[in-house]
């Protein structure tokens, strides 16, 4: 056969709802741009407030920054595919949107499980709290989460298997799936690569933020009064509801082989997990978080004084 290297990709997106495109970008328009208010806010108040210059904050300041770069990676490409069905996108381009989101997203997951130790020491070791978590570990184990994400951009290797047949990419952007799917030579290896790598980078971290919460309740069951018990669990539980659904759709995405790999179903649920939880996590963060929403009061009080 002649395998010959694409050019470019055209990316299908939502083409089977051509009467939905109008409406599917207004509304996540709208998302995406909640997601950066809510984001930037997040980074601003911490960034300000004197209260909040802590550990936990500092790294929530990061996970929003992360979030902000990797929703701008792939929503507003996304948008424009919604008002020019069929959008082409060069070969590089498609590789370096793929490289970006893995490299944020990796990133991410270790970060969360940094976030999750983080936790741990707070209620299960609070006497030896600033003694542990200093500021040079805080900056060691933030480089370490980033450094982490981008080891895991090797899997756009994909990008050097033949494409000799479809160019057409049935997703919303240059996903590791849907461009695996249109790959015309033996996968297998690659597969079993992907796999490995998404194993590393999504169990690996969700194990140790699960074992980091089994101490953490455990430790929190032996609080004697139920103030004590509330107030510890209020500062875990937006971490742990981001978590949940950070790995819960990347897992259902990435941790598959490729025999089970459906388009739709993944557009669907790839939908949801660049768009919808992004969103929601500063509202989590914000809602649950009395620190935050009175670090908001200030900065809005602050605001209206010098009018």
């Amino acid at each position: 056969k002649n395998h010959t290297l694409s050019s470019e990709f055209i990316i299908l997106g939502f083409e089977n709802l051509p009467e939905l495109q109008i409406l599917f970008f207004g509304i996540f328009l709208i998302v995406h741009l909640v997601t950066l208010a809510g984001h930037t806010t997040i980074v601003l108040v911490t960034l300000i407030d004197c209260c909040l210059q802590t550990p936990m904050y500092f790294f929530l300041r990061n996970l929003s920054t992360i979030e902000i770069c990797y929703v701008l990676v792939i929503v507003p490409n996304m948008l424009a595919n919604f008002l020019s069905r069929n959008q082409r996108m060069p070969f590089l381009g498609c590789a370096l949107q793929m490289l970006l989101f893995i490299a944020l997203g990796g990133a991410e997951c270790f970060l969360l499980a940094v976030m999750a130790y983080d936790r741990f020491v707070a209620i299960c070791n609070p006497l030896r709290y600033t003694l542990i978590i200093t500021r040079a570990l805080c900056l060691q184990m933030l480089v370490l989460a980033c450094v982490s994400g981008s080891l895991i951009t090797l899997t756009t290797l994909i990008f050097l298997l033949p494409f000799c047949q479809s160019h057409e990419i049935n997703h919303f952007f240059c996903d590791i799936p849907a461009v695996l799917f249109l790959a015309c030579s033996v996968t297998q290896a690659n597969e079993i690569a992907v796999f490995l790598v998404c194993m590393l980078i999504l169990l690996i971290p969700f194990l140790l933020i699960l074992l980091s919460y089994g101490f953490i309740i455990a430790t929190i069951l032996r609080i004697h009064s139920a103030e004590g018990r509330s107030r510890a669990f209020s500062t875990c539980a937006g971490h742990l509801l981001v978590s949940l659904l950070h790995y819960g759709c990347a897992i259902t995405i990435y941790i598959r082989p490729k025999s089970c790999y459906t388009p739709e179903q993944d557009k669907i649920v790839s939908l949801i997990y660049t768009n919808i939880t992004p969103m929601l996590y500063p509202m989590i963060y914000s809602l649950r978080n009395k620190e935050v929403k009175g670090a908001l009061g200030r900065l809005l009080e602050s605001h209206n004084r010098t009018k």
